[in-house]
């Protein structure tokens, strides 16, 4: 399983609405951070197990689409973090984590 990155305003007011539909996971990473990039191998090795495929995944890199990581942490009343994981459902958050919480051990038991 792949994720999608989003890097506009637009494309996370979609994700937002399509959270009603269909939960959304959000992986806010920063490309200079060394504990953001332990992130996201652990986000890689969930999506490369048995990720949970009623969910969509997504990646926001926070330094170059800096906007929709503030959206997302207004939209969602979320402190915002980096690395930060959010899992959007009916348009809020239902969960989220951060930092060395961050693996993948702690999303197969959230997210399946």
């Amino acid at each position: 399983m792949q994720w999608k990155e989003i890097t506009t305003l637009d494309e996370w007011k979609d994700v937002l609405e399509q959270s009603a539909e269909r939960g959304q996971v959000v992986l806010k990473h920063s490309t200079t951070c060394p504990v953001s990039a332990n992130a996201l191998n652990e986000f890689k090795q969930y999506l490369a197990g048995n990720p949970d495929r009623d969910v969509d995944y997504l990646l926001i890199k926070v330094i170059e689409a800096r906007p929709v990581s503030n959206q997302i942490a207004e939209d969602l009343g979320v402190k915002h973090e980096s690395p930060q994981i959010i899992y959007v459902k009916n348009k809020a958050k239902y969960w989220t984590t951060s930092h060395w919480a961050i693996t993948n051990e702690h999303m197969t038991a959230v997210l399946n």
